[in-house]
């Protein structure tokens, strides 16, 4: 599978679209608008994986996203931004006060490779930093950062610490039966 997206302007434009209208009708508690797959432009009738991401300023507001997929990538966009709106545990449910302003992105997602790695400078020697998204899994807990993250933790050990912590594993080691995978992905953005 490819690490890169290709995603034709028709197509960039309607997810931005669809994602702006699901925030919108979440903020006012309106339900969210059906669509019409088969007018939609390719490839969102296809299978896709997307994580929405909302931002006040440089400020996290929400991000809720899938990484497999399993659904048309239309109605996952549209899933993820009503729930980044509504359902991020780590905020409360968006208000109509904070639409204005508010910038979103959208960022479709490869499908997940896995890392052969049996050791941390093993995975930190294969990370492509500011490239690559990453999810780690030991036992029950798992965790991922968008490619996007490098920007805030530009430095792969950093990067690696702050997602082992976000798992709830302890960060600088090598958690027993770490599994590792790295995925691309496309962003495109928005401001309501």
């Amino acid at each position: 599978m490819t690490h890169t997206i290709d995603l034709p302007a028709p197509a960039r434009e309607r997810l931005l679209e669809l994602a702006a209208d699901a925030i919108r009708r979440a903020a006012h508690h309106a339900p969210a608008r059906p669509i019409a797959l088969e007018q939609e432009p390719d490839p969102l009738p296809d299978p896709g994986a997307s994580f929405v991401t909302l931002k006040q300023g440089e400020t996290l507001r929400g991000c809720i996203g899938t990484l497999e997929a399993h659904q048309p990538l239309a109605a996952d966009v549209l899933h993820n931004a009503r729930a980044a709106a509504l359902n991020d545990p780590r905020f409360p449910p968006l208000r109509t006060s904070e639409l204005a302003g508010l910038a979103y992105s959208v960022t479709l997602l490869t499908a997940s490779r896995p890392m052969e790695a049996a050791h941390r400078k093993g995975l930190l020697d294969q990370l492509q930093p500011g490239r690559d998204g990453l999810v780690v899994q030991a036992g029950a807990r798992r965790a991922t950062f968008l490619p996007a993250v490098w920007e805030q933790l530009p430095d792969p050990e950093t990067f690696l610490d702050a997602l082992l912590q976000k798992a709830g594993l302890a960060p600088g080691g090598w958690p027993d039966g770490l599994q590792a995978w790295r995925y691309g992905s496309l962003e495109v953005a928005g401001e309501l």
